[in-house]
């Protein structure tokens, strides 16, 4: 009559595994645990098992299978008290499973059922925390690219939406000078500033949108700008306002997407720049060349002395966020950034990176 208790862990599993949504899988697997111990102190109280019955050495074997599993599923899945609980009583569970076919019987019994437990948890816990170790691996890689792309969207917020914005001051100034005199181009500036706050709109509620969203919903970020957009970005910058722009840029686009994207950061911050800090400045030289294996960025201008609320310093990292998030990020690409005054007269801002791949 006693084997029929051989059956209460295989019940039990089977009830408790179809409710494990609801109580989780440590709670099944310190319930199962905990009926396999009641089991063996059942058949110790109502007689041994017959070495030669093989259903209940079978449904055994199913039932240690059974536990094991369940532990690299609580290793696994969670740490803490109530994960050691679990761990020990599977393990004691396991390790008196033989005692329901023999008697303990001396020191002798308890070391064989020891090394029996340990033979076959041990592993078993081994296992689950490797898992559960991977998994913790894969989560903070997660998070680690999860926290690199909203700093980059951050950079993306400052980089363009504070040109627009500048631009958009700079061209409101212009606009209260000329709306008396010349109502026209009064007219013609509230257009362009305009159209700049609907780019600054654009993509402040786009980077925001991102930053609000969950890691599965991020949408695709599209294209990056490049150097192919460096014509149209000076002369938005000649048209609000600002000083000459003589760019000279290469006209191939066989340029590694991170550093022509990294390039163009640097232009627009470099001319969100001149706006800022030298208002007086009235041509501007941007140059993007190949220099053997590498990439030079050089923006200069003619002149205006830093405001006095606004120094500047020929070390990007201890300038602006702008250009010491730029700094960062060319120094990761490999190359390097400084900015600081130009021999003749103005500042100016060099980048050099490397072309990766050629």
């Amino acid at each position: 009559m006693s084997q029929m208790l051989a059956l209460a862990v295989p019940l039990v599993l089977l009830v408790g595994w179809s409710m494990r949504a609801r109580y989780g899988v440590v709670a099944v697997a310190g319930a199962a645990g905990q009926v396999s111990v009641a089991v063996t102190a059942g058949v110790w109280a109502a007689g041994r098992w017959p070495e030669e019955d093989r259903w209940t050495g079978a449904v055994g074997l199913a039932e240690i299978a059974c536990l094991l599993l369940l532990l690299v599923l609580t290793l696994r899945t969670e740490s803490g008290r109530r994960s050691a609980v679990v761990a020990y009583t599977i393990g004691g569970a396991v390790a008196l499973w033989p005692s329901r076919f023999e008697a303990i019987s001396g020191p002798t019994s308890w070391l064989t059922l020891f090394g029996f437990g340990s033979a076959l948890a041990l592993p078993t816990v081994l296992v689950g925390l490797y898992l559960r170790g991977m998994d913790d691996d894969r989560r903070r890689s997660v998070a680690a690219g999860r926290r690199a792309q909203r700093l980059e969207l951050a950079h993306d917020l400052h980089d363009f939406v504070a040109h627009d914005v500048s631009a958009m001051v700079a061209q409101a100034q212009a606009g209260m000078v000329l709306a008396a005199s010349d109502p026209v181009r009064a007219a013609a500036l509230f257009e362009r500033i305009e159209r700049a706050g609907q780019q600054a709109l654009t993509s402040l509620d786009r980077t925001v949108r991102l930053l609000r969203s969950d890691e599965a919903d991020l949408p695709e970020r599209g294209p990056r700008p490049g150097l192919a957009e460096l014509s149209s970005l000076t002369e938005r910058f000649a048209e609000s306002g600002g000083a000459v722009v003589r760019l000279d840029a290469p006209a191939d686009q066989d340029i590694p997407r991170e550093v022509a994207a990294t390039a163009y950061r640097i232009v627009v911050e470099a001319l969100t720049n001149v706006r800022r800090h030298a208002p007086t400045a009235r041509e501007v030289d941007v140059r993007v060349r190949r220099e053997g294996r590498w990439l030079e960025v050089l923006v200069r201008d003619d002149g205006g002395g830093p405001l006095p609320s606004a120094p500047r310093t020929g070390d990007p990292r201890r300038g602006g966020s702008g250009l010491a998030g730029l700094g960062a990020r060319v120094e990761a690409l490999g190359g390097t950034l400084r900015s600081g005054r130009a021999q003749a007269g103005g500042w100016q801002v060099k980048a050099t990176m490397p072309l990766e791949g050629r």
